[in-house]
């Protein structure tokens, strides 16, 4: 008769599962009485867990992303890409590298921001965060694209090492080692002549002009996520755009109008890392299985995936 039971008891556990935190039971109102606030032989919170999981079951549900039902809005909010199918299980062997990458990001582009919109009187394009660009930007932004490359995370993996390939440029373009803007000094014991000439100004906006074409793309690859990553691409769509138009009027001995373009395109950094921030949020509140979560927008559901139509087509056709 106990067998019975206990076999019951386990068959029932997937109508029980949680998708939104795997690790918690998905109370319903005819599941029976839960709360613990009212049981006399309750056990201490922080031992707490369901009649009917293990604790290895329950560190199972916690780590696994891959062999385990998760809504799609869990994934993208996790991993920053839509769901996949992959071979093997590394996203429950591995730890999410998303939030290393995003983290890299914001620590590199919050303060460049508030830096091009003159706040507090700062200036210098950003000469003072080349160790910033470096181990935050460029470091921890490839480490984490190679590690969504592990994974299998493919949109992810391309986003962040790019981005991280543009903050190791941006740190050596203005390192004096390396005398990128040195080049452009009619006197070579002015390294700085080069850096505010017309020619290192008008040269290197078709950098700038590229990385906003690039986020242009990446801002339409993301309408298949959610509205937070859409925010942060047309953030960085904008300012690159914005950073272009002022370094090609410095060049033209517009300073004045140039300078107006950069303080806008401060702005749209800003408004990135603000998304940025919140989704990042988001991931470490989902890692530790809070027991609330933010919204993020999902918006998955308005594009349907390839693979969907392709499946649907073949019922038609069957």
């Amino acid at each position: 008769m106990d067998r019975v039971q206990d076999e019951k008891r386990h068959s029932s556990h997937d109508d029980t599962f949680n998708p939104i935190f795997p690790s918690l039971p998905n109370v319903s109102e005819d599941s029976g009485p839960r709360n613990y606030m009212d049981a006399r032989d309750a056990p201490s919170p922080f031992l707490r867990k369901t009649a009917d999981t293990s604790s290895d079951e329950a560190l199972r549900q916690i780590r696994t992303a891959n062999t385990i039902s998760i809504s799609p809005e869990l994934f993208e909010k996790l991993y920053l890409t839509p769901q996949t199918k992959v071979k093997g299980d590394l996203r429950g062997t591995f730890a999410n590298p998303t939030p290393v990458a995003l983290i890299g990001f914001l620590l590199s582009c919050t303060p460049l921001a508030c830096e091009l919109m003159g706040w507090r009187g700062a200036g210098g394009n950003g000469i003072a965060y080349l160790g910033t660009y470096y181990f935050f930007g460029g470091l921890l932004m490839t480490l984490g694209g190679i590690l969504e490359f592990v994974l299998g995370n493919t949109f992810a993996f391309v986003v962040f090492c790019s981005y991280g390939a543009y903050w190791f440029t941006e740190g050596i373009t203005l390192t004096p080692f390396y005398g990128a803007y040195a080049a452009y000094a009619s006197d070579a014991t002015n390294p700085m002549e080069g850096f505010n000439s017309e020619g290192f100004h008008a040269t290197y906006g078709f950098f700038l002009l590229f990385m906003g074409f690039l986020s242009l793309l990446y801002l339409i690859c993301a309408l298949r996520t959610n509205m937070v990553f859409v925010t942060i691409f047309f953030g960085l769509f904008m300012c690159f755009v914005l950073l272009t138009g002022s370094y090609w009027n410095i060049a033209i001995d517009q300073a004045a109008f140039g300078a107006k373009l950069q303080i806008a395109s401060g702005a749209f950094a800003f408004l990135a890392c603000l998304a940025g921030w919140w989704i990042f949020f988001a991931q470490m509140l989902a890692s530790v299985d809070f027991p609330f979560q933010i919204p993020v927008g999902d918006i998955s559901h308005l594009i349907r995936s390839g693979t969907e139509r392709a499946q649907d087509k073949e019922r038609f056709s069957a």
